[in-house]
């Protein structure tokens, strides 16, 4: 079930290639039957501390099938200029990360990532099309199909965030 009708159609994301942040080379398809928060994730930006919200939904969730997958991009202002291992050990020193990263990728333009080109296909509102910014959400239910998108600048911990999850585990 939709929380917010999209304009185009998209497809399961099982098949999409993921080259974890240490090196494992997996595909979309290891969260099969599970809710996943994708998010693009920066160590310098003004809603890095978005990390905390985002481990304890991790924490809240995770026994119930719920995954968070941030996917490192230093497209927005050079926001995330560090290597995959800096990314991983800034992000389990100062927040505690322990939710899976991807290497660093781009989220728009000419190398975006598959899996951002499937994900911006969901469009409500004003939220359509490309990323605008670091820490957009994406929300894929146990199907592996978009149901939600959230700004930047809705917090992790927003009834807006934690009901739509709620709605996808079931």
């Amino acid at each position: 079930m939709d929380i917010y009708p999209r304009t185009q159609p998209v497809a399961p994301l099982y098949p999409i290639p993921l080259t974890l942040n240490d090196g494992t080379n997996t595909d979309f398809g290891q969260f099969k039957g599970k809710v996943v928060l994708v998010v693009n994730v920066a160590s310098n930006c003004g809603f890095t501390p978005q990390y905390t919200g985002l481990e304890a939904l991790y924490g809240k969730f995770r026994d119930r099938g719920f995954e968070i997958l941030g996917v490192p991009c230093n497209q927005f202002a050079g926001q995330e200029p560090g290597t995959d291992s800096e990314i991983a050990e800034f992000c389990e020193r100062n927040f505690g990360v322990s939710f899976p990263l991807t290497v660093k990728a781009d989220v728009r333009g000419r190398n975006q990532h598959p899996l951002y080109a499937e994900l911006t296909k969901f469009k409500t509102g004003i939220l359509s099309g490309l990323v605008k910014w670091n820490f957009e959400k994406f929300l894929v239910n146990r199907d592996g199909v978009v149901v939600a998108r959230f700004a930047p600048t809705v917090e992790p911990d927003s009834a807006e965030v934690i009901d739509a999850i709620e709605d996808a585990l079931g």
